[in-house]
């Protein structure tokens, strides 16, 4: 008779990146707080945190805001390519890992389960960011650019990553950091795991909360899911 696996149930973990696997969003405060000079004008450190999980384009659409400038169109694109080649220059550099977040990847990936990375970075800036964290962990990637405008916290992003994946997003568990990304993995269906790092994350609904990500193997994962 075969022993049941011991995370039986647990179909995927979909993983958000800036600030869950890495701490780039310490190099992200370099690029947005000199967009706002570039802009003419400063960034508070509050205003920074309200924009921890946004996309590029609701990024250049605040600086051009708080900035005193006309939020149009070709602004937005002109801001957000500013804003992109300088965290180019950042995520060039080898990313710090969070606690723990290594050593999660490796054990999921020794226990055989599916992996997606589900990031509001761009394509482009998520290439050089899986220099640091391997491409070979994820079976599928959903960068921002790629959910139609359909960004966390709306629920596309997870049910994308569920639906390439083939799998039930009710048999997932996401992994987040922040408001945003949490409430678009429980939106789609999954259970979160919910590590904060630079901002509160309120409770709630099929959200599981640790300090970090350190001692949390395959087994941990499938009892957060049970939970």
């Amino acid at each position: 008779m075969t022993e049941p696996s011991a995370t039986d149930g647990l179909a995927a973990v979909l993983w958000d990146m800036d600030g869950t696997l890495v701490d780039s969003e310490k190099l992200w405060d370099v690029a947005i707080y000199e967009a706002a000079e570039w802009l003419g004008g400063t960034l508070t450190d509050e205003q920074r945190l309200t924009l921890v999980g946004s996309n590029m384009t609701a990024t250049a659409r605040y600086l051009l805001a708080v900035t005193g400038h006309a939020p149009t169109d070709e602004a937005i694109v002109r801001t957000g390519d500013w804003i992109r080649d300088r965290a180019a220059e950042e995520f060039a550099t080898a990313l710090p890992w969070r606690p723990g977040a290594r050593e999660a990847l490796v054990a999921l990936r020794v226990a055989g389960l599916p992996m997606a990375l589900v990031t509001s970075t761009e394509r482009v800036l998520t290439e050089l960011a899986l220099d640091t964290l391997g491409r070979e962990f994820f079976e599928t990637i959903v960068c921002g650019d790629e959910v139609d405008g359909l960004n966390k916290p709306h629920p596309e992003p997870y049910l994308r990553a569920a639906r390439l994946l083939g799998v039930d997003p009710a048999r997932c568990v996401a992994v987040e950091d922040s408001s945003p990304g949490t409430e678009s993995a429980v939106a789609a269906g999954c259970t979160v795991l919910v590590v904060p790092n630079d901002v509160p994350v309120a409770p709630g609904p099929r959200r599981v909360f640790r300090e970090s990500l350190l001692g949390v193997d395959a087994a941990a994962f499938a009892e957060i899911l049970d939970q």
